[in-house]
């Protein structure tokens, strides 16, 4: 899969001859898709480890669709090339416990556990919509010691920001580090403010598995979509770095969502939700292709950052 560095929309509405339009003013990652791939084949039996064994590459055929422009699911933000980029240090402790992921299936979290909206009033009180310098975007209260995550285009150039928490009270929040090739960003904030979000396991989903996104599309905070796993054996490059494996759900993902969780109907979270697809370049909202970073990865790069 070909994929574009990231672009942005000039203020003066001409788009750089280099670059591809994304979503918002400025927009943040974009990436070209030249080619679609075959259907990928089903996942493998699980592993003495229980999890599911990655079936071999297969051939991939040159489509004659329109090229799919995956652009990152933010209202605004610029987003740069190069490695990963530590801003700033994080005054919590080093020491102490790590960020914990429990299994899928084992937690009622309310009345009418395992539906949409169970997940739903499980996961709103932990996720916040970002406000960094002009940009807006999603994110979740990570641990119990203030730590939130989110998209590394959501904040990257700031060293603070704001978080707007679902009460509609607002924090600051301290930038602790991020890495543009994962595209994780880990920022802390005041941990009696905050509520902590269950962390799942994104090696247990499964294709058809139902899901949630939850964000803040064109700053609507505290927005719920409902969808499934579509796949999570896709391969996408961010920020330039090397392709890797990402979550493809069809929960509806817009401008505004960069950074939030995708949950499985435990309300636990299974992923980051990063980036959307459009058609041929056009500056779109969802078209029922999203993407996210899956929270196993991520939850290890956040655990780097916060290490130093």
């Amino acid at each position: 899969m070909s994929l574009m560095p990231p672009g942005h929309t000039p203020t003066s509405g001409q788009a750089s001859p280099q670059r591809w339009l994304g979503l918002g003013q400025p927009a943040g990652p974009d990436f070209l898709r030249r080619a679609l791939p075959d259907r990928p084949a089903p996942a493998g039996p699980p592993d003495s480890t229980g999890s599911a064994t990655v079936p071999p590459g297969r051939e991939r055929r040159r489509s004659r669709l329109p090229a799919l422009l995956l652009a990152s699911a933010l209202s605004g933000g610029l987003a740069g090339a190069g490695a990963a980029v530590v801003l700033g240090p994080d005054d919590a402790p080093t020491s102490g416990p790590s960020i914990v992921a429990q299994p899928p299936t084992r937690r009622a979290p309310a009345s009418g556990a395992g539906t949409e909206e169970a997940a739903a009033q499980t996961i709103l009180p932990s996720v916040v919509q970002i406000r960094a310098g002009r940009s807006t975007g999603s994110g979740f209260v990570l641990d119990d010691r203030g730590h939130v995550m989110t998209n590394h285009h959501v904040i990257e150039g700031e060293s603070s920001v704001t978080l707007q928490l679902a009460s509609g009270r607002t924090v600051r929040a301290t930038v602790v580090g991020s890495s543009e090739e994962d595209d994780i960003a880990v920022l802390r904030a005041d941990p009696q403010a905050l509520e902590p979000a269950q962390i799942g396991q994104s090696s247990a989903l499964r294709i058809g598995q139902p899901v949630i996104a939850v964000g803040s599309p064109l700053g609507l905070d505290g927005t719920v979509t409902a969808g499934i796993v579509s796949t999570v054996e896709r391969s996408a490059r961010l920020g330039g770095g090397a392709s890797q494996r990402v979550i493809q759900t069809d929960a509806s993902v817009n401008p505004g969502n960069s950074g939030g969780p995708l949950v499985n109907l435990d309300g636990q979270v299974v992923g980051v939700n990063t980036a959307i697809a459009t058609i041929s370049g056009r500056a779109s909202g969802s078209i029922g292709i999203g993407f996210a970073v899956p929270i196993d990865r991520a939850v290890d790069v956040a655990e780097e950052i916060i290490d130093g």
